[in-house]
């Protein structure tokens, strides 16, 4: 849970997520949908799936236990060097290092090294400098200890030099240029994308549709679809609601939710729908209480799921033409109007 995710981000999910499953034959045991479910606006579901299968696999070819061989526990799926040298380490006392953006921070600082972890030169760099400081005795506690310097006194702006146990020792701090360690690594270019998605409410519940392809694959949101360059929401909706074998009456809202995926900014257009026939019996569908914790929701299908209560106004009626909603939803969320 803490690749790439901050530790009061991931510590709620951490205790539902070990409240579920206590030991790592119940996680075996368990279907990865409900997992997902548990993970849900943690991100990065990938995590999740290979968490389950590495459960798995430790069951079913390690007698339950964790393996405490470095290259054995590297196989496991989801496994990296970082996370080899964290867990060994910690669990069980393996010398081993550990290397992420925070160590990685106090490392080029300490020594006034010009390296960066996302630069693959860089990166060995600040590995082999990582190993050579890792102690024989305790190095869990090292490990943590440097990671927890990072993350609190050796902060990437307006670090606390005053505070920190390696202020005589450290190369930048007598440079004077503490701040220019590690160099700035080149950001990647934000993506920007349209989409719209159709609210379908059943007396207080939300059609959810379950998503398939390589990103979000298995976790469910309302329908939506990515518009073109010069694709309206309607028409794109209007389609996709179709293909699902929908009939639907679409109402434009006149909201835009704006949602952030790593470095994809999601510009998302809200349209109400209302059901002309009945939906079809299918897996893929479903109408479901919008804050469920039993199916693993999107983030954005969260974030849309807390102002599904409408004013009268906003409502599709039956028999009303197609156009732009007149109300707005009752949400303590931030809607921006488009």
């Amino acid at each position: 849970m803490l690749q790439q995710t901050q530790v009061a981000t991931a510590l709620p999910f951490y205790q539902r997520f070990l409240s579920r499953f206590p030991t790592l034959a119940s996680l075996a045991g368990a279907r990865e949908q409900e997992v997902l479910a548990l993970w849900s606006g943690l991100g990065y579901y990938r995590r999740a799936r290979n968490l389950l299968e590495a459960a798995k696999l430790v069951v079913r070819e390690h007698s339950g236990l964790v393996p405490d061989d470095p290259a054995r526990f590297g196989r496991l799926p989801g496994v990296g060097r970082y996370t080899t040298g964290a867990v060994l380490s910690i669990a069980f006392d393996r010398p081993l290092p550990v290397l992420d953006g925070n160590v990685a921070r106090v490392l080029s600082r300490v020594f006034a090294v010009r390296a960066s972890v996302r630069d693959p030169r860089g990166a060995r760099t600040l590995w082999d400098l990582a190993a050579k400081l890792v102690p024989e005795r305790d190095p869990g506690d090292w490990n943590q200890a440097v990671m927890e310097l990072g993350a609190t006194v050796c902060l990437p702006r307006a670090p606390r030099c005053g505070e920190c146990p390696l202020r005589g020792s450290c190369r930048a701090r007598a440079l004077d240029r503490v701040e220019a360690f590690p160099p700035a690594a080149p950001r990647r270019p934000t993506e920007r994308i349209r989409r719209a998605v159709a609210l379908i409410e059943r007396r207080g519940l939300l059609l959810v549709v379950k998503r398939s392809g390589s990103l979000l694959d298995g976790l469910w949101e309302p329908p939506g679809v990515e518009l073109g360059d010069r694709e309206t929401g309607r028409a794109a909706l209007a389609a996709e609601t179709r293909r699902l074998g929908l009939e639907v009456r679409l109402v434009a809202s006149g909201e835009e939710i704006v949602h952030r995926i790593t470095h994809r900014v999601v510009a998302v257009e809200v349209w109400h729908g209302q059901l002309l026939e009945r939906a079809p019996r299918s897996r893929t569908l479903r109408f479901v209480e919008p804050g469920a914790r039993d199916l693993p929701l999107t983030a954005l299908a969260r974030k849309v799921g807390r102002f599904l209560v409408l004013t009268p106004a906003a409502r599709p009626r039956a028999g009303a033409p197609g156009g732009r909603g007149t109300g707005r939803y009752i949400s303590r969320v931030p809607v921006r109007s488009r």
